[in-house]
């Protein structure tokens, strides 16, 4: 009877959430994802629904005898309120209007309206694109740009990573000229490569490639030297350390890298497409800011974000099934 008082009396483990370094379990981390994007979205209403908020300028509704005024046009609460004070002294009848944001912010209801009109609406103009045409465009100018960065700087950094000489030989220079800003050479690129899409994948790959080279050659260097000493013992040739110990041992973190190094590729994405002829996602976003259309703005920019947001998820889940073995490791019960 002892045993059961003493369970009993025992104190029962408060759950820490901020405890350092500690998985959460599946319910807290599904919460915590939720909240890190309703949380915006919530500010975003609040300023865009509440007046008090912010809210600086005013909605004609009606414009009274102020020669200026139009309906649903926007002026600053100041304007208005000395123009109605104006029409007060004289006796005249008031206007109205509503509380306003600027035209630049929208509301997350009309973004949402633009978002589903942008599929389903042709385009206002002739000779524009479509929304999903833009992206589509900017999508195969990130895929050439970004392959092509790869195929050329993960065997360079990882060679750079194992091999001193070819990093003494190599680093310096890729460090040099990673600091150039990879659109001061847009001219050049147009120059010799078209204005299309040619020189917007060659500043994808110059702004990709000199970060992947040093990136993938310090990850390569983290492998634990203890399995390089174990495959010569054993009497591992160089080729055999390079394709069956160093790649193996540290695929799983150049996975990761790439995931990372494909989020500086849309970076630099809005860039490349000003060089040469207008195209891509920069042309629709740049088109409807030029009319005033920021709902179609927000919508475009929001695509975006969702696309790489998907993109990266997708790997993730796909890095899951392609190293089983970590997964297996990081389920393990701590002992």
């Amino acid at each position: 009877m002892a045993e059961p008082a003493a369970a009993a009396a025992a104190p029962t483990r408060r759950r820490v959430w901020l405890k350092p370094f500690s998985d959460q379990s599946v319910p807290g981390q599904a919460l915590f994802v939720w909240l890190s994007f309703l949380l915006p979205l919530v500010v975003w209403a609040a300023v865009s629904y509440v007046p008090f908020l912010w809210h600086p300028l005013v909605k004609i509704q009606d414009p009274a005898s102020v020669s200026y005024f139009r309906p649903d046009t926007l002026v600053e609460r100041s304007v208005f309120r000395a123009e109605n004070a104006k029409l007060a002294a004289a006796g005249k009848p008031l206007a109205t209007g509503t509380p306003a944001n600027p035209v630049f912010l929208p509301a997350p209801h009309e973004v949402a309206q633009a978002f589903h009109k942008s599929f389903t609406t042709p385009p206002r103009r002739k000779g524009e694109k479509w929304l999903h045409e833009s992206l589509w465009q900017s999508i195969q100018v990130i895929f050439w740009g970004f392959t092509i960065s790869s195929l050329i700087g993960v065997p360079l950094g990882i060679l750079c990573g194992t091999f001193q000489p070819i990093a003494k030989l190599t680093e310096p220079f890729v460090d040099f000229t990673r600091y150039m800003p990879a659109p001061a050479f847009g001219a050049l690129a147009v120059a010799v490569l078209g204005i299309y899409d040619p020189p917007k994948i060659a500043i994808i790959f110059l702004g990709t490639f000199f970060q992947q080279v040093l990136v993938i050659a310090n990850t390569t260097r983290k492998l634990d030297p203890a399995l390089i000493e174990a495959a010569q013992t054993l009497g591992a040739r160089r080729p055999q350390l390079l394709f069956r110990v160093i790649v193996p041992g540290c695929a799983f973190d150049l996975y990761n890298d790439m995931r990372i190094l494909l989020g500086w590729a849309w970076t630099y994405l809005i860039v490349a497409e000003y060089i040469g002829a207008s195209s891509g996602i920069t042309f629709f976003i740049n088109q409807q800011a030029k009319y005033r259309i920021y709902d179609n703005v927000f919508a475009a920019i929001i695509i975006i974000g969702i696309l790489g947001f998907t993109t990266d998820r997708f790997l993730a889940w796909l890095g899951v099934h392609l190293f089983p073995w970590k997964r297996r490791r990081s389920s393990a019960p701590a002992t």
